[in-house]
């Protein structure tokens, strides 16, 4: 019952904008679930319901930018410290960087060095997930520092595009509140 709730609230607070940012695309904006207070809390309380099951999370690490919203909230219903996975220039030095590859070239991300410690359980958030590629360079990044992974989550999943399969390649829980 749990996750069909979770989906519900996470689709009927979703805009779809056709052919935004470019022809042809579906652009899926949750601005109005995180605008939208009740909704917004009890989509926070529904995942964290599924993620307590998994044990303790020191961590709740969020990639830039709308995963900050999630990370931010997650963190604190579940007395987790907040992670923030920047891109690369965002933070002063030192830092550790994990780049990867994209469809249309290269990209960073970076956390500040000395925010993770070995054995380290966290979990990973982000909005939406598409082809898994800045995931898994998150997962890498914090595997490197001995961090545990505990789970991954997302509002969405564009399951056409194999970020699922592409997680789970590389070792990395997953959840995806809808699946679209």
């Amino acid at each position: 019952m749990t996750a069909r709730r979770l989906e519900q609230v996470v689709r009927e607070n979703c805009t779809e904008t056709l052919n935004f940012p470019s022809e042809g695309v579906l652009f899926r904006d949750f601005t109005d679930l995180f605008a939208n207070g009740p909704a917004f809390a009890e989509t926070v309380d529904l995942m964290c319901s599924v993620i307590e099951e998994k044990g303790g999370i020191d961590l709740v690490a969020g990639i830039e930018a709308r995963g900050f919203l999630l990370c931010a909230a997650l963190g604190y219903r579940l007395g987790a410290g907040v992670l923030p996975i920047r891109k690369a220039g965002k933070l002063p030095s030192p830092t550790v960087t994990q780049s990867y590859s994209l469809e249309y070239g290269e990209a960073t991300i970076e956390i500040r060095e000395g925010m993770v410690h070995p054995g380290s359980r966290i979990l990973l958030v982000d909005d939406v997930l598409a082809t898994g590629g800045t995931m898994v360079a998150a997962a890498t990044l914090l595997r490197g520092l001995g961090a545990e992974i505990v789970d991954s989550w997302v509002l969405l999943e564009i399951a056409a595009l194999g970020g699922a399969t592409f997680l789970r390649e590389h070792g990395v829980p997953f959840n995806a509140a809808w699946r679209a």
